[in-house]
């Protein structure tokens, strides 16, 4: 008699304690309609360096490095108003503090001016503390001169690291600005080789790189704009350009079309490349 007393409360604790466990667990079908949370978007994940953009009209940005130059930079803002071309410039912390009533006409004026370090080192051979001293010198002398902090920085030479471009960014907030259209006017091929090469390149979206502390640039760019503008092109700064950017349209993929063989393939012969390709 022990024996089945023992075994009936037994069994009607179980009975309790799944009945228990079923209350709490959530039926099997609830269990499958749940979804993990989306991750949200990491600040690490958007953009900060930029070569050109896609946008939806003739709109590029011209950008001139390594000034102001007390001649050259008042002649080449002369030649953009009379064009109505904004441009940017990214400043060598030097030549801005000696120059701060540059930086303010250009302002004024309606173009923008980015850090282009104290000196123009190599920062992608530096310390972080030597890059940051570099960057943090040329930003106090911008600030200076207009009144606000620049929000793009371009490296001396393109050179910089991945990791150079995330820690300067969170630091500084900057965007890293390079290129696609490189004239190479610092080489000084002369004025009609410069235009040339600027209109040869150029396309919506690009961001064009020159210089205006030599003077044949100076004296390139007035062919290079007229030019420019009868193509239709339209200069905007390169924040201006940026807000303007679009998802870049997906490429069109050729549907292949069926094809009789022939019974027998004709040979192939390949002709040699070139001795110097593109010259």
């Amino acid at each position: 008699m022990f024996a089945r007393l023992s075994l009936a409360f037994s069994l009607i604790s179980y009975l309790w304690l799944q009945g228990s466990f079923a209350q709490n667990d959530p039926p099997a079908a609830e269990q499958s309609d749940r979804v993990a949370p989306a991750p949200s978007a990491s600040p690490a994940s958007a953009q900060i360096t930029f070569e050109s953009v896609y946008v939806d009209g003739p709109y590029i940005a011209l950008t001139f490095d390594d000034g102001p130059n007390a001649n050259l930079t008042p002649k080449l803002l002369n030649m953009l108003a009379a064009h109505h071309f904004k441009a940017t410039f990214f400043v060598v912390g030097q030549n801005a503090a000696d120059h701060p009533d540059i930086l303010r006409r250009a302002i004024h004026e309606g173009h923008e001016v980015g850090n282009h370090s104290w000196t123009h080192p190599n920062l992608g051979k530096m310390s972080d503390d030597g890059v940051r001293r570099e960057l943090q010198k040329t930003d106090d002398a911008i600030f200076a001169a207009i009144g606000k902090h620049p929000t793009l920085m371009r490296p001396p030479y393109g050179s910089i690291t991945a990791r150079q471009k995330r820690w300067i960014h969170d630091d500084f907030g900057y965007r890293i600005i390079l290129w696609d259209v490189d004239p190479l006017d610092w080489k000084r091929p002369g004025p009609a080789v410069v235009t040339s090469r600027i209109l040869k390149e150029t396309h919506p979206g690009s961001i064009v790189l020159a210089h205006d502390i030599h003077p044949p640039t100076i004296e390139a760019m007035a062919s290079t704009f007229d030019q420019l503008e009868r193509k239709g092109f339209k200069s905007v700064t390169v924040s201006e350009l940026l807000t303007m950017a679009k998802p870049r349209p997906p490429k069109a993929t050729a549907t292949p079309r069926a094809t009789g063989t022939p019974a027998t393939s004709p040979p192939v012969h390949s002709s040699p490349a070139p001795a110097n390709p593109g010259g």
